[in-house]
C-alpha cells in the first residue's frame, strides 16, 4: 500500500522507563535506530542496544537543569518535515536534519506529583515542555511519523511491529495521533485545573 511508512529512526524520551522492553526489542530486531537523551539513553544501552545521543545531533547539551533537552530545530525539523514536500526535503538536506519516523514519549507525572502533595515548585517542575511538544509535532505529521504518546500505546506499536515489521499504515498513524491529542488535552486540562484551584486558594 502506498500509505505505508517504514520506521528507520526512533526518538525516545520517557520519564518512566519500565514497560518499554518488549517494544524496544521489536524495534531493534527490525533494524530501527534509537535516538534519546539522558536517563532514557542509558536505559536503552543497559538493554544492550546502541543509542545515539540527541546532543550529538543538536550539538547542544541538556541545559537549565534538564528543562531544555530536545527543543531544537534539528529534532523538530526531523519530526515535522513532510517527506513528499520538495522544499522540506531540500532544507532537511541543507541543514543536515535526520528524519525521525517514530517518537515515543512518557510525560512527566504532573497529576501524580500533585496527588502526592508536593510543593508548588516541585509541581511546576513536573509540567512537561519538551515531551508535550514532541507529541504534538509527531501527531501533527502523522502522515509520515508514528507517535507513541504514553505507556498505554507501547503494546499497540509492539503488536504492529511483530505482525508485519517496522511498517505502519496511514490509518494506524492517524489512530495513534488521535490518542496523542487525547493525552495532551488531558494533561493540559490537569495543569489548568491545578493553576485554577491554587489561584482560588
Amino acid at each position: 500500500m502506498t500509505d505505508e511508512k517504514k520506521i528507520k529512526t526512533a526518538l525516545i524520551s520517557v520519564f518512566h522507563k519500565d514497560g518499554m522492553e518488549e517494544m524496544l526489542e521489536a524495534l531493534n530486531a527490525n533494524g530501527v535506530k534509537f535516538l534519546s537523551t539522558g536517563g532514557t539513553q542509558q536505559f536503552i544501552e543497559t538493554l544492550g542496544y546502541e543509542c545515539q545521543k540527541v546532543e550529538s545531533v543538536t550539538t547542544y547539551p541538556s541545559i537549565l537543569g534538564g528543562r531544555v533537552k530536545t527543543l531544537h530545530p534539528k529534532v523538530f525539523g526531523g519530526i515535522l518535515a513532510r517527506r513528499d514536500n520538495e522544499g522540506d526535503r531540500k532544507q532537511v538536506e541543507e541543514y543536515d536534519i535526520p528524519e525521525i519516523d517514530l517518537v515515543v514519549v512518557d510525560l512527566y507525572p504532573f497529576e501524580d506529583t500533585v496527588a502526592a502533595g508536593a510543593s508548588e515548585q516541585d509541581i511546576i517542575e513536573k509540567i512537561d515542555i519538551g515531551g508535550i511538544s514532541l507529541i504534538r509535532a509527531a501527531a501533527k505529521n502523522f502522515n509520515d511519523v508514528v507517535i507513541v504518546p504514553s505507556k498505554a500505546e507501547y503494546g499497540i506499536v509492539t503488536d504492529i511491529i511483530r505482525k508485519k515489521g517496522a511498517v505502519t499504515t496511514l490509518a494506524e498513524r492517524r489512530m495513534l495521533a488521535t490518542r496523542a491529542f487525547g493525552v495532551t488535552s488531558h494533561y493540559d486540562t490537569a495543569i489548568h485545573g491545578w493553576f485554577d484551584k491554587s489561584q482560588a486558594e
